[in-house]
């Protein structure tokens, strides 16, 4: 099954972003049955963490911008963020570290959450 996952990175190579701090999520293309994923493209947001401090606007703002995600890989997010991706049925994971071992790490999960399921 293909997924489309967002990655919240400075550099394109590691997870290392908080959720309100990044300037550009990559958008990414996985595919559970070879573990294997192709970038297709990047998406520039404005950051909305000034502190501890929220725009709820702009937290859906950002959510919208990424609305056709399934997942999005951050190094870490906030309760309030969370819940606004929660509104595009889009989930969250801090999995800081490496692209490729992070996504890796999420497809297994992934594959282990519907095996558990029995789907």
């Amino acid at each position: 099954m293909k997924y489309k996952i967002a990655v919240a990175s400075t550099d394109g190579k590691v997870i290392n972003q908080h959720f309100g701090r990044a300037e550009v999520f990559y958008i990414v293309e996985a595919d559970s049955g070879g573990l294997t994923f192709t970038y297709e493209e990047s998406r520039k947001t404005v950051p909305i963490c000034r502190g501890q401090e929220h725009d709820e606007s702009q937290l859906k703002a950002v959510a919208a911008i990424l609305k056709d995600c399934d997942y999005i890989l951050v190094s870490r997010i906030g309760a309030s963020a969370r819940a606004a991706l929660d509104q595009n049925n889009i989930e969250a994971f801090e999995l800081p570290g490496y692209i490729e071992d992070s996504i890796r790490k999420l497809l297994a999960y992934i594959e282990v959450q519907k095996s558990l399921c029995g789907l």
